[in-house]
Formats: structure tokens, C-alpha cells, sequence
């Protein structure tokens, strides 16, 4: 590696060349007016309350998953227990006990957003120590087999009866490759993408970085799909055929009142997914929801500007729908007091984190 790459290697260059790893606000910055203008078309700063009805806020921000699950088909679900703070860990793993949940396990907020706050828990002393240090309510979750996970944009027009994909993201987990020679450590440092969350992977692995894997080993350094924690994100968008939209959009017709928004789904492969098989959805994003496949490397920041703006119209359409079906959008006090919720929730999740 010359001088030249040994600088582009470096944290501050890899995030000034790759908008992926751009803040929220400096990406969203210049369409803010787009929003601002649908908010004039609507009326409202706060019309997006009404894209999904049986969702606080429409799931645009603070909405609660243990309200969502509810109306979720269990099927469709893992097996999911629900805590509220101050817990005794004690008592958690009595519950997760009579619930059935067997290691490993996942810790996720209540309320939470781009994978803050959520931890694999592999045995007793990982849920007693997770539930003491939760700062907000909780749920542990059962460890979903299936190996590949994607997220699955979907929108449906309230006058139409079926609805449609918008987008799909594959996610990629972060991983390294054993060479037998170097750590695991030194593997990771070579690795642009890696390099960018070392120190949130030295919190969770410790000294287990300093291993050598053997030749060809792979080993997931962070099993969450999420971009903020190391997931390559690869639009699929283009595998939405009309068999995976009908099944998706029969899923989505189950959830009352659910029009836009994004399924966090894990399966065991894509023609099993096309058939309606083996897979669990994880997560549902209402209305905050983002079009993740724009995060794909090789798309531009000017693709993604146009993908924001259209799931931005058609939230707004779908708003404005329900809302001359008699769904109300937030008043002005409802609105602030949501971000200032959204903002204490915010500072809990990254001491949840750390």
C-alpha cells in the first residue's frame, strides 16, 4: 500500500469519498425543501400520522414494538417478551423460560432505530446484564435461524386493493476471512468497511480480535442487518416480481391499516421466500422508514435524493388519503412533543449502546 492509499485508507477520506457513510442531516439537507413543500400540499408538518393509523405517528418516529407486534400475524413473527425498566434479570429469565426462548437470544429496545441498543445475549449472565442496564422498556426475542435478511420497502394506496414493492435491500453482514497468519484485528483494519466501526466491534468482541482464524475461515464479526452496524447494503430492488410482490403484499393486507412503510425480514433463501416459506418478519418501519437499497455503494448520492423524494410523494399521497378518510394528522403541540420525545429516546438508546 502506497503513501496515496495509505491516506484514502483513513477513516476521514473513506467517509468523504462514500456518502453512505454520511450523517443523516448532511445527506437529507438539501431536499429538506421537497419535505417542506408536501407539508404545505398536506397542511401539516406532521400529515405523515396519517399513513398508517394503527401505528403511533404513523411510525414515523417513537412508535412503540410492542404496539406493532400486536398487529402483526404471529406467524409471521419471532417469538418475542416484552419488559418493562426498573426489570430483575432474575425475573427476565423466568419469563423468557415459560416463553420457551432457548439461546441465543436478541436485546432490543422498545423504542430504537438504526440497530442502537440491540445485542445478541448468548447465555444467563448476557440477559441479566442486558436487563440491568436497560434505560428504557425492552424485548428479548428468539434468535431467527434463517442466514440471509433483507429489507422490503412496500406501499399501498388505501383506493386500491393490492400494493406494491417500492425497493429491496440485501444486507451483506460484516465479516472477515482467515488467512492463518493475521488477527483478527489486523484483518479488519485492512478492510475499508470494517475500519469504519472498529470501535464499536472492539466493544463487542474484546480480545477475541486478537485470534487467528485459520485459512478460509469466515466468521460475522456483526450479525445485525443494519448499516449503522457494518451491513453492506445491496439493492435487490430488481428480484420485486409479481410472484414476491403478491406474497409480500398478502403479508402487508394481514396488518391492519398498514400502508407504508418497511419489513425487516430474515429467510432461508429467495426462492423460499417467493414461495411464502421459511422466514420471520423482525422488524416493521412505518412511516420513518428509509428506502434503504440508495445505501449500495455503487449508487450515487443524486440516486438516492431521487428515491427519498419519491417514497417522500407517495407517504404524502397515502397521508392525504387517510386523511380525508377521517385519520387525523398530529397538531403542532403533538409534533414538537414528538421530537422532544424522539430526542430523550435518542439519548437513552446510545447509553444503551456503549
Amino acid at each position: 500500500m502506497n503513501s496515496i492509499q495509505r491516506i484514502l485508507h483513513r477513516p476521514f477520506f473513506i467517509k468523504l469519498f462514500n456518502w453512505e457513510y454520511w450523517s443523516f442531516t448532511t445527506v437529507y439537507l438539501c431536499i429538506y425543501p421537497v419535505w417542506f413543500l408536501l407539508c404545505l400540499r398536506a397542511r401539516s408538518l406532521f400529515f405523515f400520522a396519517a399513513s398508517n393509523p394503527t401505528i403511533k405517528n404513523g411510525g414515523f418516529l417513537c412508535e412503540s414494538k410492542k404496539d406493532i407486534i400486536t398487529i402483526i400475524p404471529p406467524q409471521y413473527h419471532p417469538s418475542t417478551v416484552f419488559f418493562s425498566i426498573p426489570s430483575n434479570g432474575n425475573i427476565v429469565l423466568r419469563d423468557l423460560q415459560r416463553a420457551g426462548l432457548q439461546f441465543p437470544l436478541i436485546g432490543k429496545p422498545n423504542v430504537g432505530g438504526r440497530g442502537r441498543g440491540v445485542k445478541v445475549l448468548r447465555d444467563e449472565q448476557d440477559v441479566i446484564t442486558y436487563a440491568r442496564n436497560a434505560y428504557m422498556d425492552f424485548h428479548i426475542q428468539e434468535f431467527v435461524p434463517w442466514k440471509l435478511e433483507a429489507g422490503i420497502f412496500y406501499v399501498r394506496n388505501p383506493n386500491q386493493a393490492n400494493g406494491a414493492i417500492t425497493g429491496i435491500v440485501y444486507k451483506e453482514f460484516l465479516s472477515v476471512t482467515g488467512d492463518g497468519q493475521h488477527t483478527i484485528l489486523q484483518l479488519l483494519q485492512k478492510d475499508k468497511r470494517a475500519l469504519m466501526y472498529l470501535g464499536s466491534l472492539k466493544n463487542i468482541h474484546g480480545d477475541r480480535l486478537n485470534l487467528v482464524l485459520p485459512a478460509e475461515e469466515k466468521m460475522i464479526v456483526s450479525p445485525f442487518g443494519n448499516h449503522a452496524r457494518g451491513s453492506k447494503f445491496i439493492d435487490a430492488t430488481h428480484l420485486a416480481d409479481e410472484t414476491l410482490t403478491q406474497v409480500i403484499d398478502g403479508i402487508c393486507k394481514q396488518i391492519p391499516g398498514f400502508y407504508f412503510g418497511r419489513l425487516d425480514i430474515r429467510f432461508e433463501s429467495w426462492e423460499a421466500l417467493r414461495a411464502g416459506k421459511n422466514f420471520s418478519i423482525i422488524e416493521v418501519n412505518g412511516a420513518g422508514a428509509e428506502p434503504t437499497h440508495i445505501y449500495d455503494p455503487r449508487h450515487s448520492i443524486f440516486f438516492a435524493w431521487k428515491e427519498i423524494i419519491r417514497h417522500w410523494v407517495l407517504l404524502n399521497r397515502i397521508s392525504r388519503i387517510n386523511h380525508k378518510k377521517g385519520h387525523r394528522y398530529l397538531g403542532w403541540r403533538e409534533g414538537i412533543s414528538m421530537f422532544r420525545e424522539a430526542k430523550e429516546w435518542a439519548r437513552k438508546l446510545e447509553a444503551m449502546t456503549e
